[in-house]
This record gives structure tokens, sequence and C-alpha cells, in this order.
């Protein structure tokens, strides 16, 4: 039996930092706007150069996970090497303008807004003893001092632009808070921002 809940808890708690690790905060899309399978979108993360391998991370896992819908996806980095020249949010402009007169339908850029380290006070409510009493719902447990914690947090901004008509079709901002790798980071990135494009009718679902 406390095995049993010991493992139920171990479970929760591995669920609640998935949740916690990255989530959407908001989207918005221009209206009527649809994408199409055959036209080529640039995906484009514009990070700090010395975050090259989370670039490349981000861009090949918003890729694949376009490409599995069936839409013409490609990598910046993989198709034209590293650019140093686009390293943040500010040279958004410049990478639209990079692709302006190419054969790119859309672009979808992906900047780090903000990386920021974040301390926290975590109150210790412990954990309750075998054999302690259970009342209203809670075990009687021994309580101890709190700690303080360090959270890493990203903050991302993806916009979708439409080169041909010169238009923003999509924006969404996310939050990431201690993503346990970077390439858990760029996966679950990846698949929450596909699966809104879904939500918001810009691509087809599966």
């Amino acid at each position: 039996m406390k095995k049993s809940g010991l493992f139920i808890m171990a479970i929760c708690l591995l669920s609640m930092a998935a949740c916690k690790s990255t989530r959407l905060t908001s989207s918005w899309k221009t209206p009527d706007a649809k994408l199409q399978p055959d036209k080529k979108i640039m995906v484009v993360a514009l990070v700090p150069k010395q975050e090259r391998k989370l670039r490349i991370l981000m861009e090949d896992n918003l890729v694949s996970e376009l490409k599995k819908e069936g839409y013409n996806a490609v990598s910046a980095f993989a198709t034209y090497g590293p650019d140093n020249a686009m390293n943040g949010k500010d040279d958004e402009k410049a990478a639209l303008q990079k692709y302006r007169n190419s054969d790119v339908a859309q672009v979808m850029t992906v900047a780090m807004v903000d990386k920021s380290r974040q301390r926290s006070y975590v109150p210790n409510y412990g954990y309750p003893y075998y054999g302690m009493p259970y009342y209203r719902g809670w075990y009687g447990g021994m309580y101890g001092p709190g700690y303080y914690q360090v959270n890493i947090r990203y903050q991302w901004e993806a916009n979708l632009y439409d080169l041909n008509e010169k238009k923003l079709l999509y924006n969404a901002e996310s939050d990431s808070v201690d993503p346990p790798t970077a390439y858990r980071q760029a996966y679950l990135y990846a698949r929450q921002i596909v699966k809104d494009l879904q939500k918001q009718q810009l691509i087809a679902k599966s």
C-alpha cells in the first residue's frame, strides 16, 4: 500500500514537471489564413550565437513536426549554415529580407525573447510516516524548513510571415521553465506550436 502510494505520487510529480516545462501563453492568427502544403516554409531560430546547439534543435524539431503533417518546411541553419548576423529578436527583419527574393513562401521565426534565472522559496510540507493518523484527506507528517530553488525561464515568440503578401499570419508566445535538456525543450516546443497551428486551422490535421 505504501509503495503504491509513493509510486502514484512520483507519477503525479513527473506529470506536473512535464506540464510546467513548456506552455503556450498566447496565440493569434490572421482571419482565414491557411498554409498550402506545397509552399516552402523557412524555419529560422533567432537566438544568441552562444546558443547554436539550441538553435539547431529548435529548427530541426519544428521542421520535423511540420513535415509529419505534410508541409514543405526547411531549416535555415541546415540550408545556409550559421549566420552570425542574425542572433536575436531584433534581427527578425533581416531574416525576412534575406529570403524575400527566393523560392520561400513563408518564414517562421522563433525568437528567444528572454532567458532569466528566478529564485523562489519552496516550503517543506514533508511526507507522511507510515502509520501516521489520517485526518480529513491528509496524513499527519513531519514539517521542516523549506528551501530556495533557482529556475531557468525561457521566453519564446514565434511569428509566421507570408513573404508574397508581406503580412504576419500567426503569432505565439510561450514560456519554458527548467527544461530537462535542450532537445526536450525543442521537441516539446515544436509539438506545441504545430498543435496550435492545427487548432487555429492554419494547417490541416493529419
